[in-house]
């Protein structure tokens, strides 16, 4: 994967509930010599996606009932939503003289070298999206016509992404422009250049982000979010389809479980057909099984991409629950897995043996966990220790300034 820069960073069944979310391997077991792998791990064949026979709007992350729920909680000041609201409304991406910096062309290289717009279009379509969540809680007319003024800046002028990044630059902002829309159009109201958003969003982002990529997990995941949500935006059946199928394949292919085997399993258009090739993909890591269930194909990269991957996971599995779409058994467990084998690192709870990484983690997950472990904590009922007590230390969360934004405001406790 070629990454943009890492900026700074400002819990299947009640069944499973009692389960840690990892459990390492005894010092027996670790002296065992690794089996044989087989030479192939079996490839991911997705069940067949189908989209709602209408979209709910709002949809995408939020639908009326959750926003409803977050402002009633400000409204009371209740915490942590109301800090969580101070945090938001007190940034800069709440700035109600905010100059958009919209460019016809966004230049973004590996390592955002060059950097030609792309921190510029990331963190306005994060301010379009704080500006829709503030009008919502406050009916400030003010916030709703910023953030017109931010998408019809952009909407008005680009026409492509190029370089290296392009791809995980158009899924970074394009995750977060349809949040915002979604608010304005559907609640808001009022918006004359409405259509011409939607074209943007239709001829400039989606086709860059419909097929994929074949580069690490956090890349794809975060292009089949933004597609997912672009989709649900322009009711797009087909490629919410096609997006929802490719989530399907990717997301047990970057989040390991024992039960996948004596190696990950793989998408199969990336050819990983030797061990050694998929050992090489999961950063070097060579051991698996039980113990490392929740390991992902990025956690002996750093935590900080790892985190990228586990959020857009959490994303599309809201929107699609949203929509009426139970990717829960398929995906459930998995985000389970994932949320509580790095969070388990993150807060100190263990430290990493010989055979993980080679004992060298690279924390800073981010403030990823809030959407993830609403939906299995809140709404499954899921009990997950770890996860908990990381998603409590980072209230109110913040955002990443790429393409996470608020989720304690918006998905802390939220029963809907």
């Amino acid at each position: 994967m070629r990454p943009g820069t890492i900026p700074r960073i400002v819990g299947l069944a009640a069944a499973l509930a009692g389960l840690s979310a990892a459990a390492f391997m005894s010092p027996a077991m670790a002296a065992k010599p690794a089996p044989a792998a087989k030479a192939v791990q079996a490839a991911v064949t997705p069940a067949v996606a189908q989209a709602p026979a209408a979209f709910t709007h709002p949809g995408v992350n939020l639908n009326t009932a959750q926003l409803d729920f977050v402002r009633s909680k400000v409204q009371a000041s209740a915490q942590p939503w109301k800090a969580a609201y101070d945090q938001m409304i007190g940034s800069n991406y709440a700035s109600l003289s905010r100059t958009p910096k919209a460019r016809a062309t966004v230049e973004c290289g590996s390592y955002s070298n060059p950097n030609n717009g792309c921190t510029d279009e990331r963190e306005d379509a994060i301010a379009a999206y704080t500006d829709a969540l503030a009008w919502y809680i406050t009916r400030d007319d003010r916030y709703a016509q910023e953030s017109i003024k931010l998408m019809d800046a952009w909407s008005a002028t680009i026409k492509d992404h190029t370089n290296s990044n392009a791809p995980l630059q158009t899924g970074w902002a394009g995750s977060s422009w349809p949040k915002a829309a979604e608010i304005i159009k559907h609640v808001y109201g009022n918006w004359p250049n409405q259509a011409r958003f939607d074209t943007m969003l239709r001829n400039v982002y989606l086709p860059k982000l419909i097929n994929g990529s074949n580069s690490n997990g956090n890349w794809e995941l975060t292009m089949v979010e933004a597609a997912t949500s672009i989709s649900v935006y322009l009711d797009d059946k087909t490629s919410y389809d096609k997006a929802i199928s490719l989530y399907l394949t990717r997301v047990p292919a970057y989040v390991y479980l024992a039960s996948d085997g004596d190696l990950p399993k793989t998408v199969p258009s990336q050819n990983l057909n030797t061990r050694d090739k998929i050992v090489g993909y999961w950063q070097g890591q060579s051991t698996f099984g039980s113990a490392m269930t929740g390991l992902t194909q990025e956690t002996c990269r750093d935590f900080v991409h790892t985190g990228y991957g586990i959020s857009s996971i959490s994303h599309v599995l809201e929107t699609s629950r949203i929509q009426g779409q139970d990717l829960y058994p398929q995906v459930g467990e998995r985000l389970r897995q994932a949320l509580g084998f790095q969070s388990k690192f993150q807060v100190g709870a263990a430290s990493a043996p010989s055979n993980l990484c080679g004992g060298n983690l690279t924390l800073g997950l981010g403030p990823i966990t809030e959407v993830g472990f609403n939906t299995l904590n809140t709404l499954h009922g899921v009990a997950m220790t770890n996860t908990q007590t990381l998603t409590q230390q980072q209230r109110p969360s913040g955002t990443n300034n790429l393409f996470v934004a608020w989720e304690t405001l918006t998905n802390a406790q939220n029963p809907n």
